[in-house]
């Protein structure tokens, strides 16, 4: 039982929670965009509301539901416990990060290297289940979220490389789904890739002299803080005109909107705590209200779809 709380402690998987409303989201809108529900059961609710829809379609299909949690389970674990690995040198040299289970002896280099390995086949075994376009892209989406370990490297855009990583969460959900590509799961990936790599940025302003000395590129070791807070903004700017465009395009209705302005308050609201020579409130802004912000959003989204969305969203 303490190897398996360390293994969680590793790949911090309460943090979870940034991520997964979004497929939530995904695969829900998935659902309302299928013109019909793909057994012979769908007579039962024809022409009744979007909600009786969604809940036929779980009742028959709701192991999608489950495969589609345990991808983004396993694809995050892999990608935590790599990048645990891989900078376990740095993390070492860094008294903010000295205390992870490997510098700080709790795990074994070798061990979390494994569990890299097995969470990933366990992320293609679970694409494997759920469709084969979803399988023939699993190894695009590791290499995506495995290569952002190294990103830090080489280039100080190695936030918007963690971004693309999460944002694959909403189109993978849609895909499971429907097994096509729209542009509706697009732009609530491009409204994840602009808010994860802003709150990125103001989380690697804790950092900003580490990566300096240390020869490691983030927007903080560029620009400096006050700077890089002023990109971390233009982005969650950016995420909130996805989201509007988005409630726009699938024809949300006032649910939808409540959600926008929560989610785009929470944004505000993470600025207003952090300021260039105050960094005391960086966990608070990093890791609560944007874990709030993700669920809040993603529950009136959900709320929208089964309560007031007229039908199948474009």
């Amino acid at each position: 039982m303490t190897a398996f709380k360390n293994y969680l402690s590793l790949i911090k998987f309460s943090h979870s929670i940034f991520a997964m409303p979004f497929a939530f989201i995904g695969f829900f809108v998935g659902i309302m965009s299928l013109p019909k529900i793909p057994n012979v059961y769908y007579n039962l609710v024809e022409n009744k509301s979007a909600a009786d829809k969604i809940l036929l379609y779980l009742h028959y299909n709701g192991y999608l539901l489950l495969l589609v949690i345990g991808c983004m389970i396993f694809a995050r674990s892999a990608a935590m416990a790599f990048n645990r690995y891989l900078d376990a040198g740095f993390d070492e040299k860094n008294p903010r990060t000295a205390v992870r289970e490997i510098p700080a002896g709790i795990l074994k280099a070798n061990h979390v290297l494994l569990f890299t390995i097995i969470s990933c086949i366990a992320f293609m075994a679970c694409c494997y289940f759920i469709n084969s376009i979803c399988f023939y892209l699993s190894p695009v989406a590791l290499f995506v979220v495995l290569f952002y370990s190294y990103t830090k490297r080489f280039t100080a855009l190695c936030h918007l490389v963690l971004g693309v990583g999460l944002s694959l969460a909403p189109i993978g959900a849609y895909l499971s789904v429907t097994g096509k590509f729209d542009l509706l799961p697009i732009l609530f990936s491009v409204a994840v890739l602009c808010w994860v790599s802003g709150f990125d940025i103001i989380y690697a302003l804790q950092d900003e002299s580490f990566d300096k000395k240390n020869q490691l590129h983030s927007i903080p070791a560029a620009l400096g803080k006050k700077n890089a807070l002023r990109a971390s903004v233009a982005l969650h700017i950016l995420s909130t005109l996805a989201v509007v465009y988005a409630g726009w395009y699938g024809h949300f209705g006032i649910l939808y909107g409540c959600g926008i302005l929560l989610f785009s308050a929470l944004l505000v609201y993470q600025h207003w705590l952090v300021k260039p020579n105050d960094l005391s409130k960086v966990n608070l802004a990093f890791f609560t209200t944007n874990g709030i912000a993700s669920v809040l959003f993603a529950g009136f989204v959900i709320a929208d779809l089964f309560l007031t969305h007229p039908g199948p969203v474009q």
